[in-house]
């Protein structure tokens, strides 16, 4: 199983929007990306505590696909690639990790 784990923290505001909501947006738009690309096998994005540290990041996207295979079919796939535009518009960093388990 491949694990594939990002961190995004994004901007104040947006087009009138704040981060809370631009977060919210993020979250709907990623997780109803299962529904969409049969590849996913697991999604969950979750949004930074309010009593976290300052400095955290805003929301980390959690998320499982059977093979390295899989992962490239769902980041190439235009419904990903339309939720990442829109993430590219708003994030001010991002990190990531995608690793092999045997655990799922």
């Amino acid at each position: 199983m491949i694990k594939h784990i990002v961190f995004f923290s994004i901007t104040d505001e947006f087009e009138g929007a704040g981060k809370a909501e631009l977060c919210q947006r993020i979250k709907t738009d990623l997780e109803a990306l299962k529904q969409l690309i049969p590849e996913i096998v697991t999604i969950e994005v979750g949004l930074n505590h309010p009593d976290a540290p300052e400095g955290n990041f805003d929301l980390a996207l959690y998320s499982e696909f059977k093979s390295m295979r899989d992962l490239d079919a769902y980041q190439i796939h235009p419904e990903h690639k339309r939720v990442a535009a829109f993430i590219g518009k708003v994030k001010t960093a991002r990190a990531c990790v995608d690793y092999e388990s045997t655990k799922s």
